[in-house]
């Protein structure tokens, strides 16, 4: 018998059996084995500085510590496109394992279902590579509102002064808040903002309100540093808090009614609704779609954790910062509801953020 021949049958049992002895160590790698001495990184679509940014640094220096394995995490910032440069990187291009996490700004998610505005500049939309509901959303440490800030000089202190009235607005550009709001606010209520477009960041925006190159500023989000930099404006009488933007009061500022309150239709409630609905998903944070399940729990076991952590709430607290967490299960209900709303009004919604 010639004993180089082996049988075909045997020779295919033999193959898969060692192609299972390959696979079996990475299936059986444990989360500790993954993340010991990993360097993670943390991709923030929010510039240097910025509100986005000062929560990504914050969960950064924390959350590592009730990650297993004890890992590093990096913050590198990918600026652009309203975060959709971040997001298609995320989605398409970053490491699929569990090493690379993100946070974007609240409305990319809903993009896909709304449309992604064109830049002045560039004319036309940066491509949309991705689908928001299969990302898995880790949590996010604060949900956010949006205020109204007025200059005193031009008399304005109600709705109906708004009706009465042109006023321009600081924004980013025309996919911000900063524009959708006033717009829709015009729509529904027949206010006057001209929205002036092109400014870097909120606090250009509010350098431009200061320095009386605007009449008003319509934020979509109120961080530490935002609410510091206009604070002694208010103090002076220079600016007023005029209206709250979102769905839950701040009693920081008990005149300022918010909009879901004014008398409207129900129709129109249901828009601004539907628009603040972001607001819940304030600072959001993320993992790539095809990370492994037990890795994405690890990560949002994680970051519950880490809202909880004596340390991280102490920082938080000697910086000012907003926490009021929403569970990353929770963010993936929220776009899934969000997504299976009635078609009439999403085609409103849609036409309200172009």
């Amino acid at each position: 018998m010639n004993i180089s021949y082996v049988p075909r049958r045997l020779h295919a049992v033999c193959l898969a059996g060692a192609l299972i002895a390959l696979v079996q160590p990475a299936a059986a790698q444990s989360l500790e084995d993954f993340y010991k001495g990993r360097q993670m990184t943390l991709i923030a679509s929010g510039s240097v500085g910025g509100g986005y940014d000062l929560y990504a640094r914050h969960l950064s220096r924390h959350i590592v510590n009730h990650i297993p394995g004890d890992p590093r995490l990096l913050v590198r910032n990918m600026v652009g496109a309203a975060g959709v440069i971040a997001a298609n990187y995320l989605y398409n291009v970053a490491a699929q394992d569990g090493s690379i996490i993100g946070q974007v700004q609240r409305n990319v998610a809903f993009m896909p279902l709304l449309g992604a505005p064109a830049s002045k500049k560039k004319k036309k939309a940066t491509p949309l590579k991705f689908d928001g509901r299969k990302f898995h959303w880790i949590g996010t440490p604060q949900q956010e509102l949006g205020l109204m800030l007025v200059a005193t000089k031009t008399g304005v202190r109600s709705l109906d002064d708004l009706k009465k009235r042109e006023l321009t607005t600081s924004s980013t550009g025309r996919g911000a808040a900063t524009s959708i709001y006033p717009r829709i606010m015009n729509e529904v209520f027949g206010t006057k903002f001209r929205v002036i477009e092109g400014y870097k960041g909120s606090q250009e925006s509010l350098l431009a309100l200061e320095k009386d190159e605007v009449d008003a500023h319509v934020s979509g989000g109120s961080s530490p540093n935002f609410r510091n930099r206009f604070a002694p404006w208010v103090k002076d009488g220079k600016v007023v808090v005029l209206l709250q933007m979102g769905l839950e009061k701040d009693p920081a500022f008990p005149n300022a009614p918010l909009v879901v309150d004014l008398p409207m239709k129900d129709e129109d409630k249901q828009l601004f609704e539907l628009v603040f609905a972001e607001q819940i998903m304030g600072r959001p944070f993320l993992a790539p779609p095809k990370v492994p399940t037990d890795r994405v729990k690890a990560l949002r076991d994680a970051f519950d954790a880490t809202m909880k952590d004596k340390a991280y709430l102490a920082e938080a607290a000697k910086q000012k910062l907003v926490i009021n967490p929403v569970r990353g299960e929770r963010i993936n209900q929220l776009l899934d509801a969000v997504y299976s709303r009635p078609k009439a009004l999403l085609d409103r919604m849609r036409r309200a953020v172009r």
